[in-house]
């Protein structure tokens, strides 16, 4: 385990491949760790990349570097400590996985700043920005139902929850969430560890509450809000990845998300016996799509596709 200063934070990563390696960032969800890219980074770092798996803020090893600072759990602060994170780690430009809250911070930076993301592997939703202003607004019941645990941490019950039970708690949503992965309880307890982080309960309960437009964010990153607020478009070359058995994200025949990439090369994935954690239960398929992005010679930008 390795640490950087990087904005407010101490960011706890684990790294891997030969350090003249094509850089390569893998970003864990929520509730999930970087264990779920072990597989992962290993088969990319035998290929020769550069691998960097992060701990977000709340998780893991990662710390803040001053008590005064606002425990944000918003998507601007997950962009904001991606992009920090590179710029501590004098990362030009790389490529960009991820899931879930990882995901979203992914989106974030390839969404604002093009520039230093040479392709993006996005799973569940695909376009993982948030339409805050329109978060007031009721989703089909059916829909509705999934975001049981968002509406709970609302609560101080919820926030009681999240603070007492937080192992079965998590382990619950893991099966919830992918309900044909069998996960043993020696890979659930590693990744458990994580959550055990101070700042876990305060950084969770911010996200869930502010993404509902309930409660004021972190000021010092009204900037990056406001322009998320915009639904800004994703021009870098795209491969959005979606698990058939997500029962919290399931995907739909039509992709919706496809709308707000303009790259030349967009391609979207089903997989069949996957749930939400894409990256640990299909760690193949994850590696094979972080190649497929980053072929920037190979003719393959001029393909738009969905399957």
């Amino acid at each position: 385990m390795k640490t950087v200063t990087a904005g407010v934070l101490e960011i706890a990563y684990r790294e891997s491949g030969p350090t003249d390696g094509q850089p390569v960032i893998l970003l864990h969800g929520f509730p999930y760790d970087i264990h779920a890219y072990d597989e992962v980074a290993a088969q990319l770092a035998a290929d020769g990349w550069r691998c960097f798996v992060p701990f977000l803020r709340g998780f893991g090893q990662t710390r803040f570097l001053s008590a005064a600072t606002f425990r944000s759990g918003e998507q601007a602060a997950l962009g904001f400590d991606l992009l920090a994170f590179m710029d501590a780690l004098d990362i030009s430009s790389a490529t960009l996985g991820g899931y879930d809250w990882g995901g979203r911070a992914a989106c974030i930076v390839a969404a604002l700043w093009p520039e230093r993301v040479r392709g993006l592997v996005s799973c569940g939703t695909g376009y993982n920005i948030q339409n805050i202003a329109a978060a007031g607004q009721p989703a089909p019941p059916e829909e509705e139902h999934r975001y049981w645990y968002q509406y709970y941490f609302h609560s101080q019950r919820g926030r009681a929850g999240l603070t007492e039970k937080r192992r079965e708690l998590c382990r619950f949503i893991w099966k919830l969430w992918s309900p044909t992965w069998s996960f043993d309880d020696a890979t659930y307890e590693q990744s458990f560890l994580a959550f055990e982080n101070p700042d876990f309960v305060d950084i969770v309960i911010h996200s869930y509450r502010h993404r509902f437009g309930g409660i004021p964010g972190d000021q010092g990153l009204h900037f990056i809000e406001t322009k998320l607020a915009g639904q800004p478009d994703i021009a870098v070359p795209t491969f959005v990845l979606q698990g058939a058995d997500d029962s919290v994200d399931p995907p739909a025949a039509a992709d919706h998300a496809a709308q707000h990439f303009k790259g030349a090369f967009y391609q979207r994935r089903i997989i069949a016996g996957v749930g939400h954690n894409l990256p640990q239960e299909a760690p193949a398929a994850f590696a094979d799509a972080i190649r497929s992005v980053s072929r920037q010679d190979s003719g393959l930008f001029r393909e738009r596709s969905s399957s």
